[in-house]
């Protein structure tokens, strides 16, 4: 019985935590990418956390566009953003100081680390 009740005890602290972690990953986020080419573009994210749903906008010259498809899954996540007719894929991983995000436009591919924003 004290078995049972310990272990829940410990699976629902674990699950808080996931949540607490989860929570940091929203506000502003900022980096730069630099493609095959050398240019180097910067990146703007305001990321916004409803559940496991990853909302919120990326800054381009273009202005603020929405962030689609998003979801959490513990610290990992992906979302989309549609820039005229081109889909930017991005998926990543959430540390405590940083974000890591592969991003994929077709058959190019690229990774940065994202900062938050102070």
């Amino acid at each position: 019985m004290k078995r049972t009740i310990l272990t829940t005890a410990l699976l629902i602290c674990c699950f808080l935590a996931s949540f607490a972690a989860i929570a940091d990953f929203s506000g502003m986020w900022t980096g730069t990418l630099k493609v095959e080419t050398g240019e180097v573009y910067p990146l703007l994210y305001n990321f916004k956390i409803e559940g496991d749903k990853l909302t919120g906008t990326a800054k381009t010259p273009k202005g603020d566009l929405p962030i689609d498809d998003g979801k959490i899954t513990g610290n990992d996540f992906k979302f989309t953003i549609t820039l005229g007719d081109m889909e930017i894929a991005h998926t990543g991983k959430f540390y405590a100081d940083s974000i890591g995000v592969d991003i994929a436009v077709g058959d190019t591919k690229a990774h940065t680390t994202l900062l938050r924003k102070k």
